[in-house]
This record gives C-alpha cells, structure tokens and sequence, in this order.
C-alpha cells in the first residue's frame, strides 16, 4: 500500500500503472494481482487502509457532557494533524482533482468516508441546536458549511502553503466563532 500511495501521489490516479507499483514495490505484477483486480481496487483499499479508520475514530465520539463545540474542535485537531500535516490529505487532493474524470473513486470515497462524516457532524451540529449552543437551526441541514475549513486547509496546504502558510486549526476555530460565538476570555 506504501508503493501504491507513493505512485498515485506522484503520478495521480490516471497515469499510475500497476507495472510502477509493482516495481516499486519490489515484487511482480502478477503479485498485485493476488490482492487487486485493477488499479481501482486498489486505490480503494488505500482509502479503506489510510482514511476510513480514522473517519470511524472521528465519527465514534463518546458520550458529549461539554460543549459540543469541544467535540469539533476535537475534531479540527484530529483532522489537522492527521490529514492535513499528512499524506492523507494528498490522497484528498487526489480526489478532488480526479473525481471528476473518474466518478467511481469519487462515488467509492464519498460512501466510505464522506457520507460517514457527514452523518457524525450532523449528529454533533443537531446536538449543538437542541442544547442551544448554535442559534442558526438551518446549519443542521449543511454540516458540510463546519468542515469546510478543513477542507479549505488541505487544498491550501498543497497549492499555496509554499507562498502563504496557513494556521488551519487557527482558522477553523475563528470559523467556529462565528458558529458558535466567540469563547468567552477568562
């Protein structure tokens, strides 16, 4: 998987060959074959190994007794660290820019990742509105307007990062503020 994930970040979705990964990988292409039916498959698994457990550890929160804006930013620093400051986020990049040609990764990555994301988010922004931690009910229908800071941070991060850094978490917490409101200063 870490030859896999080095072609496709490298080369993209398109023009990585099993024959690159193979090689290296240092084993035979009929070896990939054993695990993988075709390049598809096999970017599939990448996503399953390197992004659906942590989307199941982000999205199997506990039991809330704070406040829920806790709870995301948790979320902010978990992403942050291990998406954005990572090569996960390359593979993010990779669907972004690739999705579009071809729709069954794009269609794969939204199911195992996106949708379950979405759904926890949903959970926590419901939360949020029955406490009366978040005054605007209409947010509860776009939990994608919450993350969108993190998204933002991981298409920052490998266009403009070299010409501008970008404090994400610092970001997504000014963005969750304006959600919220402005923590109080003790």
């Amino acid at each position: 998987m870490e030859a896999a994930m080095d072609e496709f970040i490298a080369r993209g979705f398109a023009a990585t060959r099993l024959d690159d990964v193979a090689k290296r990988a240092g084993v035979a292409k009929g070896t990939l074959y054993l695990y993988f039916k075709d390049k598809e498959s096999m970017f599939e698994e990448l996503i399953r190994t390197a992004l659906v457990p942590l989307i199941g550890r982000l999205t199997a929160l506990p039991t809330i007794t704070g406040p829920v804006r806790d709870a995301v930013e948790g979320f902010a620093e978990t992403f942050m660290r291990e998406v954005v400051a990572t090569r996960r986020g390359d593979i993010i990049r990779l669907i972004v820019s690739e999705g579009p040609r071809f729709p069954a990764i794009a269609d794969f990555y939204f199911r195992e990742v996106v949708s379950k994301g979405l759904t926890g988010m949903k959970a926590l922004v419901q939360l949020a509105i029955t406490r009366g931690e978040i005054k605007h009910r209409e947010l509860g229908d776009f939990p994608q307007l919450v993350v969108a800071p993190a998204i933002v941070a991981v298409i920052w991060q490998s266009l403009f990062a070299r010409h501008a850094p970008l404090d994400g978490l610092a970001m997504f917490k000014v963005h969750l503020d304006l959600i919220f409101g402005e923590r109080r200063k003790t």
